[in-house]
């Protein structure tokens, strides 16, 4: 699934780590979400639009489901 966490963590300049302790999970997922191979849970999805302050559909494209 794409996404667009990496460009919203650096625009907040958020290290992996650092948004992994903000949403709750390890930095290992946020490296897999960011490179597609992991699709979130639906609580995961809100919870990372929360921390970008918009909504799911601007982190994840929806066009890219499998």
């Amino acid at each position: 699934m794409k996404n667009r966490i990496k460009v919203l963590r650096a625009e907040r300049d958020l290290s992996q780590a650092d948004l992994a302790d903000e949403v709750g999970v390890s930095r290992q997922t946020i490296v897999a979400l960011e490179a597609g191979k992991y699709a979130p849970s639906l609580p995961l999805a809100f919870k990372l639009a929360r921390v970008f302050a918009c909504t799911v559909e601007d982190v994840f494209d929806p066009t890219s489901l499998d």
